[in-house]
């Protein structure tokens, strides 16, 4: 108690002058740990009959990730499924760190590899959020690639 009588300022005075923390930098991963993420989130992807799957390279574009993969469920217990099964194989390969958002029940469930980002959408909010033309292959010339689901 004795140290706070003596610093003066409230605790938001004395947080926005102490300044942001120091950026973490995301350690680069290697690229063939990249290609095997990525072939086995894709297959997963089509092995759960996921439709229109995209992805899109980021690499250059953004710090938080290299790759964002775009999908389409037609159903929540899909797309929750799909988020389970792409969660349990990257973990047999030795990725621990996967978080996943919205799996509860709705309509877009993100899941956070630290390299690679997956969007798995309903129909209706992929088109309503649009990250294709956000992070497309308009705004590069090419940079995003349909991978074939047949």
């Amino acid at each position: 108690m004795a140290g706070a009588a003596t610093s003066t300022g409230s605790v938001r005075k004395k947080a926005a002058a102490s300044g942001p923390k120091g950026k973490v930098k995301r350690e680069p991963v290697s690229p063939d740990v990249l290609a095997q993420s990525l072939t086995l989130i894709t297959t997963s992807l089509d092995d759960d009959k996921a439709e229109n799957i995209v992805v899109i390279d980021l690499a250059g574009r953004a710090s938080f990730a290299d790759k964002m993969v775009i999908a389409t469920g037609l159903a929540d217990r899909q797309i929750a499924a799909m988020a389970q099964h792409i969660e349990r194989k990257l973990k047999e390969i030795g990725i621990k760190r996967v978080l996943i958002e919205g799996a509860n029940g709705s309509d877009w469930v993100l899941l956070d590899t630290g390299d690679i980002i997956v969007h798995l959408f309903k129909p209706e909010a992929r088109e309503l959020y649009g990250l294709e033309k956000m992070w497309g292959a308009e705004l590069d010339d090419g940079n995003a690639e349909a991978v074939p689901t047949a």
